[in-house]
């Protein structure tokens, strides 16, 4: 039973799966359908966490949006989401940053990562 489980799930995983870390800044294009016609809409924000493996891997992005913050959370293998390109590497703090909630302006930025 366990094997035709773990066969289905590796037929529906993405091959490239982009390399990003909790504290970097992303621009998700995510598929979206209106009527017949089939668009991508940006979605940028900091990844403030990752979790589970495999198949049911998400992510979570935050971001602020006319002064309210907005977090959404994508799939990494769903089909709906085309594309993930980090912009801004990060230096976090945890593995998690769902402090980031409480914060505003500045304090909100996490560290950037050093290129060295």
């Amino acid at each position: 039973m366990a094997n035709i489980i773990d066969q289905i799930e590796k037929e529906n995983m993405k091959e490239t799966i982009p390399q990003f870390n909790v504290g970097d800044t992303v621009k998700v294009s995510v598929r979206i359908k209106e009527g017949d016609k089939e668009r991508l809409q940006g979605y940028e924000g900091v990844v403030i966490a990752r979790r589970n493996g495999g198949i049911r891997e998400t992510f979570t992005v935050r971001k602020i949006s006319n002064g309210v913050g907005v977090e959404r959370t994508f799939p990494i293998h769903s089909p709906l989401v085309a594309d993930v390109v980090v912009t801004r590497k990060g230096k976090p703090a945890r593995a998690k940053l769902y402090y980031v909630r409480n914060l505003t302006g500045k304090a909100a930025k996490v560290k950037a990562a050093d290129n060295n």
